[in-house]
């Protein structure tokens, strides 16, 4: 084999491979035989067809396969002995086959820049820690016991009210037509609660027992079934019965309802959730402080082919964002050159920390190991009741969706590790606080106009903080 190296720019990389025809012939013929000691040919016993034959047969398929199998073991071979660690997956074109001359192949790719970690024991952070008010463990175990009241008939009759649970017959109609989904009977019914089209209960209050109520509203334009997205629709409305709620006791029996022996283990859970909620917020705080100094302690060249995926994934979503009519308010009035130039900082940024974390795993040799990924993979499947079978065999026979799920892992025990080599101080806050340390959008979230903003908002957000998913070795590496 002959290699020549044709361009050493940076971290680009790019080979001209030569290999002698006789190789590939020898290679061809040594492929041929094997397929002789187990083809059969009219004339011939097993193991004894001619390889001219063979040859006529065969060769046009074999020579691809030997072709395809040669290209990847020298270009692996290249890089191996020159110590080089390709970011992507070498592009390789065929310049000449063999057909009487040498196979030349030319070979193009980026390498992983070299990353010198920094002394993780000179850095310093800040934890923040909660103590959860009792009052409000008091709030959710009432929420908790708001979920499950239960409901009476009323005792004397009156028009229903907001609050009220109306038991309902119904059946839709657009342009006169019935649809599917639009029609229910003995439906259940909470005034207040919005859990129906907007607008379609305000309409029944007011109604008693036995009328009949014509309920128009128009399906929003954002509606999840596109078939009536934007349509007006008529609803035939029969009451047939008034309800109002009856608030469960907070007590033993409504913990034993909940699956606890008694109250104060039901207050002991909510208390855990709520600690280990608020333990999730302090440490995405603490996480992105960690990136945002990693980011600033460390310099190297990044790959531009990485960071072009990266900015494509992260531009693909921009644009379905726009396309729902949501944007983050610090992009309006920003020519799409801007946006680009900026998203693309963000894309650097992400591939920029994946790599460097990616580097520190590979030197203190983390991993994520087999028990870790089945547990991940049994905690996915477990947010799909009934469907757990199924999402086991997704993973089972996708390796990238098993990737995508490494990844974080990894992740997170690369930040641990780093972590635990660090100087953090420890800082007590109150709920309220730690909300507005950290999630200063809150406050728009409960501004219904603000929504969709907040959320590319979030996205947006999300994606300056985070590394570029690597989960594992650096990229072009396998854990073999």
């Amino acid at each position: 084999m002959q290699v020549t190296e044709t361009t050493a720019e940076g971290l680009k990389r790019e080979f001209k491979v030569v290999i002698p025809a006789r190789d590939v012939q020898e290679k061809m013929d040594r492929r041929l035989e094997e397929l002789g000691k187990s083809i059969r040919m009219p004339g011939f016993r097993p193991g004894k067809v001619p390889l001219r034959l063979l040859k006529q047969r065969f060769g046009q398929s074999v020579m691809g396969e030997v072709i395809e199998h040669t290209v990847s073991d020298s270009s692996a071979k290249v890089m191996t002995e020159r110590g080089l660690r390709p970011a992507v997956r070498p592009k390789i074109e065929i310049v000449s086959l063999p057909n009487g001359s040498d196979l030349e192949y030319s070979m193009a790719f980026e390498v992983i820049p070299e990353i010198k970690p920094m002394d993780f024991s000179t850095l310093e952070l800040e934890r923040l820690s909660v103590e959860v008010p009792e009052k409000e463990v008091d709030e959710a175990v009432e929420r908790l016991a708001q979920r499950q009241r239960k409901s009476e008939p009323v005792s004397t009759p009156r028009p229903a009210q907001k609050g009220d649970i109306v038991v309902v017959d119904f059946v839709g109609r657009i342009d006169g037509a019935e649809f599917p989904g639009g029609s229910a009977t003995d439906f259940y019914l909470e005034l207040g609660a919005d859990s129906l089209v907007p607008g379609f209960e305000d309409q029944l209050v007011g109604a008693k027992p036995g009328e009949k109520v014509d309920v128009k509203v128009t399906f929003p334009d954002d509606y999840p079934n596109k078939d009536l997205a934007g349509k007006e629709a008529v609803f035939d409305v029969t009451v047939k019965e008034l309800r109002e709620p009856v608030a469960a006791a907070i007590d033993d029996e409504l913990a034993k309802a909940l699956g606890f022996d008694d109250l104060n283990a039901l207050r002991a859970s909510v208390r855990e959730q709520i600690e280990k909620d608020y333990g999730a917020i302090a440490r995405n705080r603490l996480k992105r402080e960690l990136l945002d100094k990693l980011a600033e302690a460390h310099d190297f060249e990044v790959p531009s082919g990485l960071v072009d995926t990266e900015f494509e994934t992260i531009w693909r979503q921009i644009e379905a964002d726009r396309e729902q009519g949501r944007m983050d308010p610090e992009d309006e009035g920003k020519s799409e050159e801007e946006l680009k130039a900026e998203y693309r900082e963000i894309a650097k940024r992400r591939v920029k920390l994946g790599l460097l974390l990616s580097e520190v795993g590979r030197m203190n040799n983390i991993q994520v190991t087999q028990d870790e990924l089945t547990r991940a993979v049994l905690a996915e499947a477990r947010r799909y009741p009934g469907q757990e079978r199924k999402v086991m065999e997704f993973y089972q026979k996708s390796p990238e969706a098993l990737a995508q799920l490494r990844a974080p892992l990894y992740e997170d025990k690369v930040i641990d590790y780093i972590l635990e080599l660090a100087k953090i101080s420890e800082r007590k806050v109150g709920p309220s606080e730690l909300i507005e340390e950290t999630a200063p959008q809150a406050k728009a979230e409960s501004k219904p106009a603000k929504k969709a903003a907040t959320k590319a908002s979030r996205r947006k957000k999300a994606a300056e903080e985070e590394p570029a998913a690597q989960g594992g070795p650096a990229a072009g590496e396998t854990t073999e």
